[in-house]
C-alpha cells in the first residue's frame, strides 16, 4: 500500500469515527458520553457534583443506585456457568458422550504414565468422525473454563456488568496476544515453544462505534471502531515496525482528544504520557471464497498499522446491553431515570438534617449596642451589657426555627422503599427484613427476582457469544498444539488440530448452575438436615461444606476415604494378623492391641 493509499484509508477511518461521534453526542437529553458521566458520579457517590450549595450545611446522600446496582448485578452474576460445544449435523448422542469420555480417561492415562505430551492429534484421536467431532467438542467444554480460569472471566464479567448497568450497554474484546507464553512446544525435544494465545479486555461503550448504529446485531455491522488511547511512543515503534516511512511515523502526535471517552477521569492525563487517539477499524472480506475479519489502526491524519487478517471469521466482539431501545444498537441505562429520584431523597435528608441542627443549635441575634464583646458558643460565657433591664433582656436572643412536620422524615423513607421497590429490590431480595420464616422471605425473593429473567437471559446470551468467539480463535488461530484439561487425577493436555475443524458450525448451550440465595448459613444448615436424614454420607458432607469452613478440608477427606478403605477390607471371619495386614499402618498397632470382643465388635461395626 503507497502512502495515498495509507492517507485516504486514514482520512475514511477518521471520517468515520467522527460521524459516530456526533450520533452518540445526539442520544437522549444530555448525549451519550455527558449522560454517562452523571451516571458514573451517582453510581459512586458523587451526587452534588455541581451544585453550588456552599460549604455551611452538610450535604448528605443515601445512595440508592448503588444499592439496587450491587444487588441486580450480583444476582445475575451468582449462577456459576459453564459451556457446552457440539458441531451442527454431527450427532451428538449420549452413546457418543460416553466414548468420548473414555477416550480421554485413556489418553489421560497415557500421558501420565508416559509423562510426556501426546506428540500427534492424528495417532491420539480415533478414527471414526463422530468418535473425534464429539470428543474434540466434549474437551472445548472443558478448556472453556481452563481459559476462563487463565483470563479471569470472572472479574471481567462483573465489570461488563457494572458498565451496562452504569451506561447500558458493556462490551468484551477478544484478540489474540502473540506474545503469551503457553509452556507448550512443537517438538518432543521441547526445543521449539510455542507461543500466542487469546487475550481479552473490557471496552466502555464510549470506545465502541458501529457502521450502522440502529442494528443491534453485532455480527450484521458493516464495520466497527475501537477507539482507544496510547502513548505516542507505543504508536511511533508499532508503525515502525511494520514499515510505515519515517515522514508519516511524525504525522503521530499527542493530543487533547479525551472528551470522548469515559468518565471524569479521562481528561486527566498527567502530560508527561503523551498519549494520542488511536482507532481501530474491523471490517469483514470475503477472500477466497471465505469470510474473514480484517483490520486497520489509525490516529488522526496517519496510518498505525497497514490492514492485517486477524484469521477469525466473526467480529471478536460481544456486547450486553442493560435495556434496548428499538432502531439502537446501543443499550439504555436504568441509572438515567433513577437520578430525579437520586436528588429528591438526598435534598430531603439534607433538609431534615438542617433543621435538626437549627433546632438543636438555633441562630443567635445579638444586639450590638449593649453588647461590646464577641459572643460564641462555649458553655458559661459572661457578657458585659451595659444599659437598662431591658436592654440586657433585648442584648441577645435565639431565632425560634420553624415547626418541623415529624412526617416529613415519613416521606422520606416512603420514596426510598417506593424507589427500591419499584426497581425490583425489595427489602426480602436486598436481606433488610428478619429470618423469622424462611420459607416466607425465600418465596418473596424468588418472586423479586423474576423480573431479572429477561436481563439474565440477555447475560447468558453474551456469555455464549464469548464462548463462540473464543472457540473461533482455537479453531482458526491455534493449528497444532495441546489443550489444557484439568480433572480429578491432575493437569494433562489433550492433543488438538484446529484445522481439521474449521468446516464445522459450532453451537454453544451455556449451562446455569443453582445460586445460593442465602449463603454458607443457610447451605450448612440444609447440609446437616441431609446428614441427619441419612441421605449424605459423612465424606459427601464434608466435601460439600462451603470453602473455609473446615481447616484442612482436602487432608479430612483423604483421612475418611483412607478408613473407609481399610474397613471394607476388613474380611468378615479372620484372624487377628489376617485382618491387621489389610489395614494401614496408622490402625494396624491398634488393631492388635484389642481383645478378642473388642475387634469382633469392631469387625461387626464395620461390616455395618
Amino acid at each position: 500500500m503507497n502512502a495515498t493509499k495509507r492517507e485516504r484509508l486514514a482520512h475514511e477511518v477518521w471520517k468515520a469515527y467522527e460521524s459516530g461521534r456526533r450520533f452518540k453526542a445526539g442520544l437522549g437529553e444530555h448525549g451519550l458520553y455527558e449522560q454517562n458521566r452523571r451516571n458514573e458520579r451517582f453510581f459512586v457517590g458523587d451526587q452534588w457534583y455541581g451544585a453550588k450549595c456552599g460549604g455551611d450545611r452538610p450535604l448528605v446522600r443515601h445512595n440508592v443506585i448503588r444499592r439496587i446496582g450491587d444487588y441486580k448485578t450480583a444476582v445475575i452474576g451468582a449462577s456459576p456457568l459453564s459451556v457446552m460445544f457440539s458441531a451442527d449435523g454431527v450427532p451428538h448422542t449420549v452413546e457418543l458422550h460416553g466414548r468420548a469420555e473414555e477416550t480421554k480417561r485413556r489418553l489421560r492415562e497415557v500421558q501420565m504414565s508416559n509423562e510426556q505430551l501426546l506428540p500427534s492429534v492424528k495417532e491420539a484421536l480415533p478414527a471414526p468422525d463422530g468418535d473425534e467431532v464429539a470428543l474434540v467438542m466434549n474437551a472445548l467444554s472443558e478448556y472453556f473454563t481452563a481459559t476462563a480460569n487463565r483470563l479471569s472471566l470472572d472479574t471481567l464479567k462483573e465489570q461488563v456488568l457494572r458498565d451496562a448497568y452504569v451506561s447500558g450497554t458493556g462490551f468484551l474484546y477478544t484478540y489474540w496476544d502473540p506474545n503469551v507464553e503457553t509452556g507448550l512446544y512443537a517438538d518432543t525435544s521441547r526445543t521449539a515453544a510455542i507461543r500466542g494465545d487469546i487475550a481479552v479486555e473490557t471496552l466502555d461503550v464510549e470506545n465502541v462505534y458501529f457502521g450502522d448504529p440502529n442494528t443491534a446485531d453485532v455480527q450484521k455491522q458493516p464495520f466497527i471502531l475501537i477507539v482507544q488511547r496510547k502513548r505516542v511512543q507505543e504508536l511511533r515503534e508499532t508503525a515502525k515496525a511494520h514499515r510505515i516511512p519515517e515522514e508519516e511515523i511524525r504525522l503521530i502526535r499527542s493530543d487533547s482528544d479525551t472528551g470522548y471517552m469515559a468518565g471524569d477521569r479521562a481528561g486527566e492525563e498527567p502530560y508527561e504520557s503523551r498519549k494520542a487517539t488511536v482507532v481501530t477499524a474491523l471490517w469483514k472480506e470475503s477472500v477466497g471464497g471465505q469470510m474473514t475479519v480484517k483490520a486497520v489502526q489509525v490516529c488522526n491524519g496517519a496510518v498505525v498499522r497497514p490492514p492485517w487478517d486477524l484469521g477469525v471469521r466473526c467480529y471478536p466482539l460481544a456486547m450486553f446491553t442493560w435495556q434496548h431501545r428499538k432502531n439502537c444498537a446501543y443499550g439504555d441505562s436504568e441509572v438515567t431515570y433513577l437520578i430525579p429520584n437520586q436528588i429528591a431523597i438526598n435534598r430531603m435528608i439534607t433538609a431534615s438534617v438542617w433543621a435538626v441542627m437549627m433546632m438543636g443549635i438555633p441562630m443567635t441575634v445579638v444586639n450590638g449596642d449593649v453588647v461590646d464583646e464577641p459572643v460564641t458558643n462555649d458553655p458559661g460565657q459572661v457578657l458585659r451589657v451595659f444599659g437598662s433591664a431591658e436592654d440586657v433582656a433585648s442584648a441577645v436572643r435565639y431565632i425560634d426555627p420553624p415547626q418541623f412536620s415529624p412526617k416529613f422524615d415519613d416521606n422520606i423513607q416512603s420514596l426510598i422503599a417506593n424507589t427500591l421497590a419499584q426497581s425490583g429490590a425489595n427489602e426480602a431480595a436486598l436481606g433488610d427484613v428478619r429470618p423469622d420464616n424462611t420459607s416466607a422471605i425465600v418465596a418473596v425473593r424468588e418472586a423479586a427476582t423474576m423480573p431479572l429473567q429477561p436481563l439474565q437471559n440477555r447475560f447468558y446470551r453474551f456469555i455464549a457469544d464469548v464462548a463462540r468467539i473464543w472457540a473461533e480463535f482455537w479453531i482458526m488461530k491455534y493449528g497444532a498444539r495441546s489443550l489444557k484439561m484439568e480433572s480429578e487425577d491432575g493437569v494433562w493436555y489433550l492433543p488438538f488440530d484446529g484445522t481439521r475443524y474449521r468446516e464445522l458450525i459450532i453451537s454453544v448451550k451455556v449451562n446455569v448452575g443453582a445460586s445460593t440465595l442465602w449463603g454458607e448459613a443457610q447451605t450448612i444448615a440444609t447440609l446437616d438436615n441431609l446428614l441427619e436424614r441419612g441421605v449424605l454420607t459423612p465424606a459427601q458432607y464434608v466435601s460439600r461444606l462451603p470453602h473455609g469452613v473446615i481447616p484442612d478440608q482436602q487432608s479430612l477427606l483423604r483421612e475418611w476415604k483412607e478408613r473407609e478403605a481399610a474397613t471394607t477390607a476388613i474380611p468378615e471371619e479372620d484372624d487377628g494378623e489376617a485382618v491387621a495386614e489389610g489395614l494401614p499402618p496408622a490402625y494396624r498397632e491398634r488393631f492388635l492391641a484389642l481383645n478378642d470382643e473388642e475387634r469382633a465388635a469392631m469387625l461387626q461395626a464395620a461390616s455395618q
